[in-house]
């Protein structure tokens, strides 16, 4: 028996134009429900819809006596919406590319099980009255959709190059893991920093995280420290192996952690506008996606042979 989308695929065929642009909006739409839950935070309306799936007993919308809170945080649940047309559009188109990609299908489907994750752990937020615990974990899951996100737009821009003699390189691959395990840190530092602050999402008291937040920052800023010193020696490696692309992704990688660590030190000293919040966290978006990308593109080269050792000056390649 032929399935919806299966009877769809069998009438309609989208290009890789198509699939580019749908893997992009699946990305784009994934960090506006980022930040759309910063605004949501800086706002204090964490509990402007006091229930969940509901937004009120009685009213799945929010009513007039809730004011702008419940209108802030029934928008961003709508988002949620916006984001299941962004990922059934991926699904669709993937499903009727010719030749069918089934990893590009895979990962589709991936985002959309992630999405449902997401909104059942938003949902057991709310109902936690906003635990700094669930709020890390909400963030999480973003990001995990994120991963997936990224992941599918990488599957779709793959351009395999196999006829490349270039010889593994064993120490950029552990470089690459490295990093990414300690941008992950970072990510995850940043949550407790979050939890042991003054913006927990609602104007009502709500319990913070008992860790002090001065050394938390000093803690998560470090971790940044590491991370920039692993992408420049990253950036500078990558020079001497004959990759632009990665090359490229490194460079964007360290402007991205420069603006993300110049906001992030406004914020240590003080200067804490609504803005800078949203954008820090919209920076952290960034910046997983830009690790991901670096990653990904470092897995690319090493399984088509495009990764060389650096060679001593003068030193002529082999003849194959």
């Amino acid at each position: 028996m032929q399935t919806p989308l299966g009877w769809i695929a069998s009438k309609v065929e989208f290009g890789p134009t198509a699939m580019r642009r749908a893997a992009i909006g699946s990305v784009v739409v994934t960090m506006a429900i980022v930040v759309g839950g910063a605004v949501v935070r800086v706002t204090g309306s964490g509990l402007g819809c006091p229930t969940w799936p509901s937004c009120v007993d009685g009213s799945l919308g929010p009513t007039p006596e809730m004011g702008i809170h419940g209108l802030i945080e029934f928008g961003n649940r709508l988002l949620t919406w916006v984001l299941c047309i962004a990922v059934g559009v991926v699904i669709v188109v993937a499903k009727c590319q010719r030749p069918l990609r089934r990893d590009v299908l895979r990962m589709a489907w991936v985002q959309f099980w992630i999405v449902v994750l997401n909104a059942i752990v938003g949902g057991l937020t709310v109902l936690a009255r906003l635990s700094p615990y669930m709020v890390a974990a909400h963030f999480i899951a973003a990001m995990l959709l994120l991963t997936a996100a990224v992941r599918t737009y990488d599957l779709v821009e793959k351009r395999a190059d196999t006829t490349s003699s270039a010889v593994s390189n064993m120490r950029l691959q552990v470089l690459g893991r490295v990093l990414l395990g300690a941008t992950a840190a970072l990510v995850l530092l940043g949550t407790v920093v979050t939890g042991t602050g003054v913006h927990a999402g609602d104007s009502a008291d709500v319990h913070r995280i008992p860790l002090d937040w001065t050394v938390m920052t000093l803690v998560h800023g470090t971790a940044a420290a590491v991370v920039t010193v692993l992408v420049g020696v990253l950036f500078l490696r990558v020079r001497n192996v004959g990759a632009p692309q990665l090359a490229r992704s490194a460079s964007l990688f360290v402007v991205l952690l420069l603006a993300q660590g110049a906001i992030g030190l406004l914020q240590a000293l003080g200067v804490t506008p609504e803005t800078l919040i949203v954008l820090h966290l919209l920076g952290s978006s960034l910046i997983w996606a830009g690790v991901l990308r670096i990653l990904f593109e470092i897995n690319r080269m090493e399984a088509y042979g495009r990764i060389n050792e650096p060679r001593p000056a003068g030193e002529l390649p082999a003849i194959r």
